[in-house]
């Protein structure tokens, strides 16, 4: 039998790029705040934290002073950024350039549409980092959206200028822009002060179509994520869409022998915040397990 890891699967470079910066800062000091979990993978953070980095919520951030806080790859509302500046704390800004551009384009925006009573409306996970730094663009007073459910939070009268989450999936994005046009149409309203961004990030985007081609070219798909990880909950559908004999698993002990009979290919693949080595170790433990 033949076990594959994905090619396509594993960090992607904005968590590269904090994990890279918390190491090269703990070869120096003993010790480093990060500002939430760095990656959502309690298996890599368990990594990290024996290097010395220490996960701190922003209630704790309150609290310390003169010291040094890294900031992962969602990114920070502007309050955070105010803070470290009162509590005299050297902030490392780890934040993905993508995100970043997302920011500054929902804070123009907001600037804009405030002079005219419009809306922002950004669709996304309410409550998840990154979402949480894009509303602080605009003061707290942006509509966030998970679903069509959730469409009637917007005022359909008002000009209108619409986000996604970077790491949303495309075709639930745009299912949730046709609804809005639809209701646009309804109040008459869809040719006055309406815009749709295109803000999803494409390497993360990009892999639902690698992992469709993935799932299909193998007999089980074993998919390695973090519970915490809203890309690996999604790109898992996606396997699971494609092939029934996918499986989520957090780590190597959540391997079922019984999953491999009768199978000749096996294809272990992860989201953008599952790190290579544990895609490594599954594959090994996979080997391991199968009969001769």
């Amino acid at each position: 039998m033949k076990v594959t890891i994905d090619q396509y699967s594993g960090f992607c470079f904005g968590v590269v790029y904090a994990i890279e910066m918390a190491e090269e800062i703990l070869k120096t000091q003993d010790t480093l705040y990060c500002l939430g979990d760095i990656v959502h993978n309690n298996r890599e953070i368990d990594r990290l934290k024996k290097l010395g980095l220490q996960i701190i919520t922003h209630k704790e951030l309150e609290h310390i002073f003169n010291a040094t806080v890294l900031i992962r790859a969602h990114g920070e509302p502007p309050e955070t950024y105010a803070l470290a500046l009162k509590n005299n704390i050297k902030l490392l800004d780890a934040s993905c350039p993508v995100v970043l551009k997302l920011q500054r384009q929902i804070k123009e925006g907001y600037e804009k549409l405030e002079e005219v009573g419009g809306q922002i409306v950004i669709f996304g996970k309410e409550g998840h980092a990154e979402v949480k730094g894009l509303l602080g663009q605009t003061k707290g007073n942006a509509i966030t959206i998970a679903s069509i459910q959730d469409l009637h939070k917007i005022d359909f009268s008002k000009p209108l200028s619409v986000y996604s989450q970077t790491t949303k999936n495309p075709n639930a994005y745009k299912e949730i822009v046709q609804e809005i046009e639809k209701r646009l149409k309804l109040n008459n309203n869809d040719r006055l002060g309406y815009v749709v961004h295109d803000t999803l990030c494409r390497q993360v985007s990009g892999r639902e179509p690698q992992l469709t081609e993935f799932s299909n070219d193998n007999d089980v798909i074993v998919f390695v994520s973090g519970k915490k990880s809203s890309n690996g909950k999604m790109l898992f559908q996606s396997c699971k869409k494609q092939n029934k004999n996918s499986y989520f698993i957090s780590n190597e002990e959540d391997i079922k022998q019984e999953w491999f009979v009768n199978a000749k290919s096996v294809g272990v693949c992860g989201a953008t915040s599952t790190p290579r080595w544990l895609m490594e170790s599954v594959k090994d433990t996979i080997e391991q397990i199968l009969p001769n």
